[in-house]
């Protein structure tokens, strides 16, 4: 029954990996939060297992909505390189900043930010192309805030490059592509920061790698690989939209339970 739950969660944030430029982790780390809580996983280390294995299952999605993007030739690469260059190092302090937080206060702060995400995707809130591309020196530092916020919420960081990008006068469907991009160092960076921070951990249980749940992982990547294709497809062909504001309304849900 797990695994079936996670193939079903694999492919859900494959879809909104390719479609929205965003990694999935904002439907993945609170499913696991419950799927975590219904095993009986303690829950000192149970909401940092969640957001350790959700960046590791990025790193699939991640791939392969790039590659899909990448044929499409939106991804704005001269961008994504500085952007990654801040997003490393951004993302390894998230995760230490991740583990100093205790599980219930990281959950609240997971809830707040779907809340803020959800209203955001639910009214259309979307800055005003006003600036230019800033330098390399600005990139690196938006990647350096990017990654560090990503890797709290185990995230891909797409509610946070896309908007940014946009803000900086990028088109929407360079934007997203850019934004899928990134996701790969913020994973890549997140998960060895997460394993590590949990190694040896005596309240994890097994099949752990540190704050990374492999069963999960694994069950996660088998399907989200192949949907991350499909999602980024879509990306280039409908109005997202209506499943824009069915996501907010999950997302709205989710935050709630999480703050309450």
């Amino acid at each position: 029954m797990e695994l079936l739950l996670y193939l079903v969660l694999g492919a859900a944030a494959g879809v909104l990996a390719g479609l929205f430029g965003v990694g999935g982790g904002l439907i993945i780390v609170p499913v696991l939060v419950l799927s975590f809580a219904s095993q009986g996983i303690a829950p000192e280390v149970l909401t940092h297992l969640a957001v350790g294995t959700s960046l590791a299952t990025i790193v699939f999605t991640s791939i392969n909505s790039t590659l899909e993007h990448h044929r499409k030739g939106a991804v704005r690469w001269p961008l994504f390189r500085w952007l990654a260059l801040g997003i490393l190092f951004g993302t390894l302090l998230g995760a230490l900043t991740a583990a100093s937080i205790d599980g219930p206060w990281l959950q609240k702060i997971i809830g707040t930010f779907a809340v803020l995400i959800a209203l955001q995707m639910a009214f259309d809130l979307k800055p005003r192309a006003s600036r230019d591309v800033p330098g390399k020196p600005g990139l690196t530092a938006a990647g350096g805030v990017i990654g560090w916020a990503s890797a709290i919420f185990g995230i891909g960081g797409g509610s946070l490059t896309v908007p940014f990008l946009v803000w900086r006068s990028v088109p929407m469907p360079q934007a997203v592509a850019t934004s899928a991009a990134c996701g790969l160092p913020i994973a890549i960076a997140g998960a060895l920061g997460f394993i590590w921070t949990g190694w040896n951990n005596p309240l994890l249980p097994s099949w752990s790698l540190g704050f990374v749940y492999l069963p999960a992982l694994l069950g996660i990547a088998l399907t989200s690989m192949f949907f991350a294709r499909i999602g980024a497809r879509l990306a280039h062909r409908l109005s997202p939209r209506l499943l824009k504001r069915l996501f907010a309304l999950l997302l709205l849900s989710v935050g709630l339970n999480f703050l309450v």
